[in-house]
């Protein structure tokens, strides 16, 4: 009796969301890289109990087809890449097709979409589709994240404080900001405002929304470019330092990336200046041709080859 089994749908996605769907803040992530892939100008984030009673998402984005709307919950389903080529020629922020079937089979979820024809109502429990249904035709998607690991209770002993699961989730919602400037952002949590940019394509205003008005002033622009990139961005005078590398901020075409050798480059670019210890405030962003990077190395695609 052959003792190898090609295992269901069902039992792939909640493997799959054991890399992809860690804690809140990476269901957050994936599902802010949608709506930001899908030309939202206006995203809302609102949270219950850092996330883990409720996340709800709100663009005002492109939406998804009638005929999509169940699709995009079938594992390595997605409009972002459509061959092999395509891996080596990444503009967009997902990719993969892993996280909303990833996220539903560990929640109670509901989204709405409409491309702003006609809408669509979709409500999944732990990966089993519970009803689809005409929905308003406000163009953009709303989806619900509820009970987050209420089938995987072991996942739940894994997590922090609220306090630092919200961090987790400011921290990425405050990168993505400065990377898209001219997109407004609006972060809630148990009804307080804690982040709101205008999206008007300023980045000094989203850094003033996240760090102060009296940071931006301490902050000087950077620029510079070569045949292969083009940097630009924002760095704090050497006399304004903090106590952690995560006030340095590194964006390759827009990806927000964990990168030591960049983030010891900079600091090496103030030499003796800054104290032992202590480290600047910098937004750097990086622009190059996507066949000079792969992104496709760490499922969280924080880190570039």
């Amino acid at each position: 009796m052959a003792k190898i089994i090609q295992l269901d749908d069902a039992l792939s996605n909640k493997i799959a969301a054991g890399e992809v769907v860690e804690r809140p803040a990476s269901v957050v992530k994936e599902l802010l890289e949608n709506a930001i892939d899908a030309n939202s100008t206006v995203i809302e984030i609102d949270l219950e109990e850092a996330g883990l009673a409720r996340i709800r998402i709100t663009d005002n984005g492109d939406g998804i087809e009638e005929e999509d709307v169940l699709l995009a919950f079938q594992r390595h389903a997605t409009s972002k890449i459509k061959n092999e080529n395509d891996l080596f020629r990444i503009r967009t922020l997902g990719f993969r097709g892993e996280a909303l079937p990833s996220i539903a089979s560990v929640s109670r979820l509901e989204m709405k979409t409409s491309t702003g024809i006609e809408g669509n109502k979709v409500v999944i429990e732990g990966g089993k589709v519970e009803s689809v249904e005409k929905a308003d035709s406000r163009k953009g998607t709303d989806i619900i994240i509820s009970d987050l690991f209420f089938n995987t209770p072991a996942r739940l002993k894994y997590m922090k404080t609220i306090h630092t699961e919200l961090g987790n989730i400011t921290d990425i919602v405050n990168r993505l900001a400065m990377a898209n400037p001219y997109i407004s952002f609006r972060l809630v949590h148990n009804g307080r405002q804690l982040l709101k940019t205008t999206g008007n394509g300023d980045v000094r205003q989203v850094l003033a929304a996240i760090y102060g008005i009296n940071m931006v002033k301490a902050m000087i622009p950077i620029s510079g470019e070569s045949l292969d990139y083009k940097i630009s961005g924002y760095i704090s005078m050497p006399e304004i330092t903090r106590a952690s590398r995560n006030y340095i901020s590194t964006m390759i075409n827009g990806r927000f990336i964990k990168n030591y050798p960049l983030v010891k480059a900079i600091q090496e670019g103030y030499h003796t200046l800054l104290p032992i210890g202590r480290y600047p405030v910098v937004l750097l962003n990086i622009e190059m041709d996507p066949l000079l990077i792969d992104v496709n190395v760490h499922p969280s695609k924080w880190k570039f080859g």
